[in-house]
């Protein structure tokens, strides 16, 4: 489709980047702004920048901050003996909306996935290892999707936290949270289910085999 504007054709390029987003629906929101006050436009621009700039990773779990060290990880009412494994920030948000969990997170950043070049070194793995050493932790939740990339994951975590030879119960969430499933996408009494439901992660090994 050819626009009869070059600008509108810049934004609608880079708005069809984002996820999920087709030409089409990049070319609706483009002329909603259009039709919007130049301060709200401005207001937009200028969030995005900030967030763009501004935004950090907690240096403890690598969950999004707007400081050093994240409100849960700062949080001392909160149980850090207690570690949740998650995949992304999507997962922490999810999990905080059922305000079951009163433990601590580690975001991994993605999952193992040999088939899109995705391995270990390529997430924070070394670092929750390291944290698991560094300080006393009695538990540790696998929380990640029920997909193979998810359980490639978690046994790879699993063998590695068991040769630290550390008192860790290491476990994982009940699968409440169907086969094939996006954490993200789970609604909120199947997600309380599956984090108070959590169950050893031999356990759950035995089960699949």
């Amino acid at each position: 489709m050819e626009y009869p504007s070059k600008l509108l054709t810049e934004i609608v390029d880079e708005i069809a980047k984002l996820p999920g987003i087709g030409k089409r629906t990049a070319l609706r929101l483009a002329l909603h702004l259009l039709k919007q006050p130049v301060e709200q436009s401005d207001n937009l621009s200028q969030a995005i920048a900030k967030f763009r700039k501004e935004v950090k990773y907690c240096e403890i779990c690598h969950n999004i901050s707007d400081k050093a060290v994240c409100d849960v990880c700062s949080d001392r009412s909160r149980n850090h003996q207690l570690i949740c494994v998650v995949e992304d920030v999507r997962d922490v948000m999810a999990i905080e909306t059922t305000g079951e969990f009163r433990g601590v997170y580690h975001v991994l950043g993605g999952l193992i996935s040999p088939l899109d070049g995705v391995g270990p070194s390529d997430l924070t793995i070394a670092k929750l290892l390291k944290r698991l050493t560094d300080y006393a932790v009695d538990e540790v939740v696998l929380a990640l999707s029920a997909t193979v990339d998810g359980d490639t994951t978690n046994f790879y975590l699993y063998r590695q936290i068991s040769t630290l030879n550390l008192p860790i119960t290491i476990s994982t969430i009940a699968r409440g949270i169907g086969i094939g499933e996006e954490l993200e996408y789970a609604d909120e009494v199947t997600l309380v289910r599956s984090i108070l439901n959590r169950v050893p992660f031999e356990k759950s090994i035995k089960q699949n085999r």
